[in-house]
């Protein structure tokens, strides 16, 4: 933080505003309405667009992954790219499973391929009209999404578009990227002072290390007290991280493993709730947006996407900065991927054509 009168008084009322409130991001979610209720306890939301602007355009579902919250598309006003997408004039829709018990929700993938998600991309064809629907999944649920499209080639879909899923954790390449040098070197540093004291003192060193960690997380926050989208960002993903049953993300690793195992990305087929599926039945346009940091969908994993497809129209491949989810809602993800997902939903337009919903076809499910 450069200390200049504008830098001191934009921290000193970053630090009132956390006093008062006692948190600097807005937390509100991007308003919306019920749709109607899906199989297995699943809600459809139709997200409400700013007041005078006529949506157009195919609609765009939200598919979270079953075991995370769907908040990860709406973490906090400024950061959401459900605003985004919103503001832009696109009638926009939310699939959303509800609080997550403790147990994990992996076992759900397959009830999610074959009943949820087509339940619920029929309901918001038949809201818009009739139109075909843009699916946009982050992590398992954009291999829900297009698992979906393979299983289900009738169904209104317009195109799939997945953020940060691994098609092949196994691909060539996919491996966890290095830490920076910096990083690197602390933790020799810390590795070799553990290796050199005797065990009970080893394990306070290893509680120390983590109280180093916990205090230059803190030296961060105190240097860029200034910056309040810095200071947002961090309250988010630390809300976004308490609503989580399972932090470790096991459970994640393994949806994504039961939906695409290892053998799948060789034969192109895969079995959902004990029925074969191939891939090369998806006959929509496909993107998948891959974040340069990632360790749970490093690049290598995602790339195969492009030799899993020949029947889809087109199969693009972007690189964006960010990990698993700073890629989504990331402060770079602004002019990255939501560039990239701006691109591509535009061109679902010049596709499907920019008619409004009918009002008289609108219908609640």
């Amino acid at each position: 933080m450069i200390l200049s009168p504008r830098s001191l008084g934009a921290a000193a009322s970053n630090v009132a505003h956390k006093v008062l409130h006692g948190q600097v991001a807005d937390l509100r979610p991007v308003p919306s309405e019920p749709v109607g209720d899906g199989p297995r306890g699943t809600s459809l939301h139709r997200y409400r667009g700013p007041e005078g602007l006529v949506p157009a355009g195919p609609p765009v579902l939200f598919v979270p992954p079953p075991a995370v919250p769907a908040r990860c598309y709406d973490l906090r006003r400024g950061g959401s790219l459900a605003e985004h997408v919103v503001n832009a004039g696109r009638r926009s829709y939310l699939l959303d499973h509800g609080p997550l018990g403790p147990a994990d929700r992996a076992g759900d993938a397959a009830e999610w391929v074959r009943e949820v998600l087509p339940e619920a991309i029929r309901a918001v064809s038949r809201d818009a009209g009739g139109q075909p629907v843009q699916l946009v999944g982050w992590c398992a649920g954009g291999l829900v999404a297009l698992l979906t499209a393979a299983a289900g080639p009738a169904l209104p879909i317009a195109s799939v578009a997945m953020i940060a899923a691994p098609v092949d954790p196994a691909g060539p390449g996919a491996r966890v990227p290095p830490p920076p040098l910096g990083a690197r070197l602390a933790r020799g540093v810390r590795a070799a002072v553990r290796d050199a004291l005797p065990r009970p003192v080893a394990g306070h060193a290893g509680r120390l290390a983590a109280l180093d960690e916990y205090l230059l997380r803190s030296l961060k926050i105190l240097v860029n007290l200034d910056n309040t989208d810095f200071l947002a960002q961090i309250e988010a993903v630390d809300h976004f991280s308490n609503m989580l049953a399972d932090p470790s993300g096991r459970a994640v690793r393994r949806m994504c493993s039961a939906l695409l195992p290892a053998g799948a990305t060789a034969t192109g087929k895969v079995v959902i709730g004990g029925r074969p599926v191939d891939l090369d039945r998806v006959g929509v346009p496909v993107l998948a947006i891959a974040g340069r940091d990632d360790a749970l969908a490093p690049v290598g994993a995602v790339r195969p996407v492009t030799r899993l497809l020949p029947g889809a129209p087109e199969v693009r491949v972007e690189v964006a900065p960010g990990g698993h989810l700073g890629v989504l809602t990331g402060a770079s993800a602004r002019t990255t991927t939501w560039a990239h997902l701006d691109r591509w939903l535009d061109e679902g337009i010049v596709r499907h054509g920019i008619r409004a919903p009918r009002r008289d076809a609108a219908a609640t499910v």
